[in-house]
């Protein structure tokens, strides 16, 4: 039996094993070392409902590890010439309209790219299916507030990556999907990766489920829109070789040149470091989110859509990567499991224990944090409660209808002065919810990597 096959024997059994313990209907793995794919491995079910299995062909969306892809290609062009990282975008969307004049003529693709533009960042506009769906996704940007001043905090967002699609459209006259597939799939040898529903369906595909117990979401997918910033669809063997990419200084494995050495090396580069923990990260550079485990350079990018999870690590100096794909449950718990082993294993690193709650008593006065927090798709009101803190989580507008509950309610427990942690019923990790204020005092709340303005 050769190694890849023993591996790939221990790994499906043990990727069986976990899924039953963390819910999760269907997952599917792949690990890269010392430029060689060594394990690749699927188990449980891509569509419960149907009773479809999971191989390790099947394709799941990958989320937001689109938006690396999506920077790839932007700085490409950047290498060309045809963009420039601190130019504003409007030198090349002169059309472009954002909340107020000062950000319509500062923001930069560098802010795009590192996620401090302060435009908000979860619009989710369906726009048509039509190849003008980023054109008039980008005419809806004026009626936007401001999340924060142009770089002063980091926020995650969506909605930049979606104006980037749109940019990178306007600069190559190509539309973005067909980008993808120029730039990218097609001189990597893609052929099981996909950004369109009627391309996915060639091949057998994930659904998502959502809920505890998980069950089948009623929506396969965000609309067309959303494509530069999470509808790419693959399998771990070939997210891994867009990774590989990224480990081999830009060059494909035919020797195609996609991306200079500089340009990678400035991907890799920190642009921002987030205000605490975020249990994500702790860093972010030009598309990829950086950090630092027991020692060792960590690189990557997680993916969210409706039901499924996409998780990407890679250890440059180690030379590994690991993808995990998944749709449903508890996604986090299984891939601390599946990655806590696997670069224990291969790299001798232990990952980063999460943040626990206090065990000691903390002297927390209410009064700093109780108020109701702001952004596009999302309303968090922090009210205290029995001595305690509780944070009112509501979703608004198109991602309500994505989640099986719109409103939740989550105990708010110290970790210490600023910093709390909570718990949502379908994961078994603690989430930071982290207090701070900009330069010029203004309150903000930070979780799930997004800055919240105090708005009352």
């Amino acid at each position: 039996m050769s190694d890849i096959t023993e591996r790939s024997a221990h790994w499906t059994a043990r990727l069986t094993e976990l899924i039953a313990r963390h819910s999760v209907p269907g997952a599917s793995l792949g690990i890269v070392h010392r430029g060689e794919l060594i394990a690749e491995a699927a188990a449980g079910l891509a569509n419960a409902e149907a009773g479809i299995e999971t191989t390790t062909d099947t394709l799941f969306q990958i989320g937001s590890i689109s938006k690396v892809w999506t920077t790839t290609v932007a700085m490409a062009l950047v290498d060309e010439g045809v963009l420039e990282l601190d130019a504003p975008i409007v030198s090349v969307l002169p059309e472009l309209r954002l909340a107020d004049g000062e950000l319509t003529q500062g923001v930069t693709l560098r802010h795009l790219l590192n996620h401090t533009s302060g435009i908000d960042g979860d619009l989710f506009a369906d726009t048509g299916r039509g190849d003008d769906c980023l054109e008039k996704y980008t005419a809806l940007l004026g009626d936007l507030t401001v999340n924060h001043p142009l770089g002063a905090t980091m926020s995650y967002c969506n909605t930049g990556f979606t104006l980037l699609g749109r940019v990178l459209e306007v600069v190559t006259g190509v539309q973005w999907d067909e980008l993808m597939r120029e730039r990218l799939f097609r001189p990597l040898g893609l052929t099981h990766t996909a950004t369109l529903p009627e391309e996915v369906l060639r091949f057998r595909a994930a659904t998502g489920h959502v809920g505890d117990p998980p069950v089948q979401a009623q929506t396969w997918s965000p609309m067309r829109s959303a494509g530069p910033a999470g509808l790419i669809c693959s399998t771990p063997r070939e997210v891994l070789k867009f990774v590989r990419l990224h480990l081999d200084g830009g060059v494909a494995e035919d020797g195609t040149k996609i991306l200079s050495a500089e340009g990678v090396t400035a991907m890799q580069t920190q642009e921002v470091e987030l205000p605490g923990p975020s249990g994500l990260t702790r860093a972010w550079g030009l598309g990829w989110f950086l950090d630092t485990w027991d020692g060792h350079r960590v690189y990557g990018h997680d993916g969210g859509t409706i039901g499924q999870s996409a998780f990407l690590r890679v250890l440059p100096d180690d030379d590994l990567a690991i993808c995990l794909l998944t749709n449903g449950g508890d996604t986090i718990g299984l891939y601390r499991d599946v990655f806590g082993e696997i670069v224990q294993e291969l790299a001798g690193v232990t990952m980063p224990p999460t943040v626990q709650p206090a065990t000691e008593p903390v002297a927390v006065d209410p009064a700093d944090y109780v108020g109701v927090y702001q952004r596009a798709g999302t309303t968090m009101e922090i009210v205290e409660r029995d001595g305690g803190l509780v944070m009112l989580y509501r979703v608004t507008g198109p991602g309500a209808e994505w989640v099986p509950d719109a409103e939740q309610e989550f105990e708010l427990h110290p970790v210490e002065p600023g910093l709390f942690v909570l718990r949502r019923p379908d994961l078994s990790v603690w989430l930071p919810v982290v207090f701070y204020t900009l330069e010029d005092g203004t309150p903000y709340l930070h979780f799930g990597v997004r800055a919240t303005p105090k708005v009352g």
